[in-house]
Parts: C-alpha cells; sequence; structure tokens
C-alpha cells in the first residue's frame, strides 16, 4: 500500500498526513480500518463497498467535513463507527439503515449544532453514543422517548445505553433537565458519561449548572375528563373527551383497557380484540402552550364497545391518565319482533287475496268458457231436428233436443264473441229464453 498505512491479521492503519482521499485498494478480508490524523476531507459513495468484513471503522483526528449518505454501504457486518476528531457540522443519520449491526457511534469534538427529530429512527440499535464536545442547544422528544421509553411501550427488558452529552452549550429547557434527571434514577437505562452538565437561560447568557438552573416551569401533566361515567342506549353515538395541562403541552393518546362493564356478556362475541390496546381514531387540538385537548367518537354503539377507556397525557415530566367507563344499555331483540308480525301479516293478506283471485276466476271460467272439443264433436254428429218437426228421430224426446239446440246456440254465441253487436241485437240471455218458449 502506499503512503504509511501498516497492515497485520486483517488490521490497516493509516495515519500518514499526506493522504488525502480514502484509500481504494485496502485488502477486501479487512476486520478494522483506522485512517487516522490525516488531510481526508470528504468521504465519498460507497467508499467501503469492498470491505464487507469490517467490523471497526475508525476515521479519527482528520479533517472531513461532508458524509455521503451512501458512504457506508454494504457494511452489514460493521460493530463501530468513530469519527471523533473532525470538522463535521451535519450528520448522515439514514446512513445508519445501511450498517444494522452498529451499535458503537462516536462524533465526540465535532461541530454538530443540532440533532433532527429524525435521528431517533436510525439509533434503536445504538448502546453507546458520544455527543459530547459539539454545538448542540436543544434535545427533541423524539430522543428522550427513545432513550426513556413510557411504561408499556418499552419491547422485553430495557437497553442499557451510555450516552455522551458534556460540553455542548444546553439551552435551560425541561428535555435536558429531565435526562440529567431520569439519568440519576434508580434503574436508569441511560449512562451519562458525566453528569456536570452545563446550560444556559439564553443563547447570550453564560452557563451555569444544570443543577443550579430553576426549572419550575417544568410541569407533570394533568388530566380531566368531561365524564368519569358515560351511560348510552344501543346503536347510539358517543363523544368521550378529556382535557389536559402541563408544560412542555402534553400529548394525549386513548387507552381501552378493559371490556363489557356491567353488560352481558353473551351478547359479546368470542373473538373481541385483545386488551389493553391503543385507540388510533381520535382528534387532539393546542389551542396554546401548556394546554391540549382531545375526543374519541364511537359510532353505532354495540355491547363490545362497553368498558373503561383511558385518556393519557405525556410529556418530559412525567405521565398522567384517567378512566372512563362506558356503559351500553338496551335489548337489541325487541327491535326484531314488530318486523316479524308485519310479515305475518302480509302473508295472509296475500294468501286470502289469491283465494278470492281464484274463485273470481274458476266462477268466470264457468260462466265464460266454450263447449269443450270433445262436446262440440257429440254435438256436430247429433242431428237436431228442425223447428217444424218435420224429421224428429223416434229415440230423441223434445227436451233433448231442446238441450242440443241451447248448446248449439252457446256455441256459436261463443265462437262470434269478438265481433261488436248492434245495439238492437238482444242480449244472449233473453234469447236464450225466447226460444226455450218458442219450444215449449
Amino acid at each position: 500500500m502506499t503512503h504509511l498505512c501498516i497492515s497485520h491479521r486483517r488490521l490497516v492503519q493509516c495515519s500518514d498526513p499526506g493522504i488525502s482521499a480514502v484509500p481504494v485498494n485496502v485488502p477486501a478480508d479487512t476486520v478494522k480500518l483506522r485512517l487516522e490524523k490525516t488531510f481526508i476531507s470528504k468521504v465519498p459513495r460507497a467508499a467501503f463497498y469492498n470491505l464487507s468484513e469490517l467490523r471497526f471503522l475508525w476515521l479519527t483526528y482528520n479533517s472531513i467535513t461532508s458524509i455521503h449518505p451512501s458512504s457506508f454501504v454494504n457494511l452489514k457486518a460493521l460493530r463501530e463507527l468513530r469519527l471523533d476528531g473532525n470538522l463535521l457540522s451535519s450528520f448522515p443519520w439514514e446512513g445508519l439503515r445501511d450498517m444494522p449491526r452498529l451499535q458503537t457511534l462516536g462524533l465526540h469534538n465535532n461541530r454538530l449544532s443540532s440533532l433532527p427529530a429524525q435521528a431517533a429512527v436510525f439509533l434503536p440499535n445504538i448502546t453507546y453514543l458520544d455527543l459530547s464536545s459539539n454545538r448542540l442547544t436543544l434535545l427533541p422528544g423524539e430522543l428522550l422517548e427513545l432513550w426513556f421509553p413510557l411504561r408499556g411501550q418499552q419491547e422485553g427488558t430495557e437497553q442499557r445505553r451510555i450516552l455522551g452529552l458534556h460540553d455542548n452549550p444546553w439551552l435551560c429547557d425541561c428535555q435536558i433537565s429531565m435526562v440529567m434527571s431520569l439519568s440519576m434514577s434508580m434503574g436508569s437505562p441511560i449512562v451519562l458519561m458525566d453528569q456536570l452538565l452545563i446550560c444556559r437561560r439564553s443563547l447570550e447568557q453564560t452557563g451555569i449548572l444544570m443543577t443550579e438552573a430553576d426549572l419550575s416551569l417544568c410541569m407533570r401533566p394533568s388530566v380531566q375528563p368531561a365524564a368519569t361515567r358515560v351511560i348510552s342506549p344501543l346503536g347510539s353515538n358517543v363523544i368521550l373527551r378529556c382535557d389536559a395541562t402541563g408544560y412542555p403541552t402534553p400529548t394525549l393518546i386513548w387507552i381501552k383497557t378493559t371490556a363489557y362493564t356491567d353488560c352481558c356478556r353473551q351478547e359479546i362475541p368470542e373473538d373481541t380484540d385483545q386488551l389493553p390496546r391503543n385507540l388510533e381514531s381520535f382528534m387532539q387540538e393546542s389551542p396554546r402552550v401548556g394546554v391540549r385537548w382531545s375526543i374519541i367518537t364511537l359510532n353505532g354503539l354495540s355491547y363490545k364497545d362497553a368498558g373503561e377507556y383511558r385518556c393519557q397525557a405525556r410529556n418530559m415530566a412525567g405521565i398522567s391518565e384517567a378512566p372512563i367507563k362506558l356503559k351500553v344499555v338496551g335489548v337489541s331483540t325487541l327491535s326484531r319482533l314488530p318486523k316479524k308480525k308485519k310479515k305475518k301479516k302480509k302473508s295472509r293478506k296475500i294468501s286470502t287475496n289469491s283465494s278470492l283471485n281464484n274463485r273470481k276466476t274458476n266462477l268466470n271460467t264457468i260462466q265464460t268458457n266454450p263447449p269443450s272439443v270433445k262436446e262440440n264433436q257429440i254435438l256436430e254428429n247429433i242431428t237436431a231436428p228442425s223447428i217444424n218437426k218435420t224429421r224428429m228421430a223416434p229415440t230423441l224426446s223434445p227436451k233433448v233436443y231442446e238441450y242440443i239446440k241451447r248448446r248449439k246456440m252457446n256455441l256459436t254465441d261463443a265462437k262470434t264473441s269478438t265481433f261488436v253487436k248492434s245495439p238492437n241485437e238482444p242480449p244472449k240471455n233473453s234469447t236464450t229464453v225466447l226460444l226455450s218458449k218458442t219450444v215449449v
């Protein structure tokens, strides 16, 4: 290798002041790489791509001012990254995604002036973070939630972290004060390298010890619900509300802790959600600093909505919550009875109407149906006598001839029923009566 670089048992160390760029000819099986006291000012993209087995990367006391967000691509085995003693005014926190096993991150003695809130997203696996001797003034609340998880939110055992926050011009606010006080409590997950933190009331003032700062404005939140017990009928809509005060302004969340209080268990399905659980659909607003209110709306209440709800407020000074019990009353089966009765009445009306219609149609068919084909054939085969009775068969009586004649008359009337009769034509019944009189 060029310049003064020492390679021994997969360890490469370069400390030549003449080096101004990251070397590209480092052996691929290198486990530890140290580039120290050089004039390297930039770390380019994929600068260590070929070093997939690298576990320790020290870039300390150089002149690095910028690091590309993709500088650490393919460093999946890296455990320790140190950038102490450089000129960094910002750090690409999103680049930590390319180092999933990273646990140690050293940024001591740089020029960092702010910590973005999104940095907390990429720091869950970091157990050693040194931010000392920078220009930091504020800590975002997201980092405090990461370092001091609230009760019930931590997964498994709490992970202990070592933080270096000293030698920064911190402003005297609740965040840095809570870090100081919580780190000194028994069983704290945070260990400070140096507990003598200096803070200032403003950027123009000189620093004082954190223990001497007046932080009376920091106030643990208090919660006041609009009602502690709500009774609402089945199927109705209900709104639960709570108000909270504190400093910094607290945030609110809703949690359902228990189900079916004072309610019939048999009306609730067995596959109800596991409790307690956080509710996501709610609204919250802050009309002024230190005050926040929140509401949650439950539409179309059922028995599974009954139970205990908790409105929880939290800020850096602590957590507070208030319970609200919701009772759902009513009988779900009463609303179905009238429907069944109406259905039965309708079916009876339909059946009676259908029977009446059937009767009417039967009567109409009896009165208006013409003789069948078989009857017509019988009537045509029988020779009716003439009116002057000259060819009367000896075997047929006059009454039979009268019946035959009437049937033939009905037959002809049925065939010609589609024609419109003249107004002078007598009705059918009267004609039948007249014929019967003449025959008789």
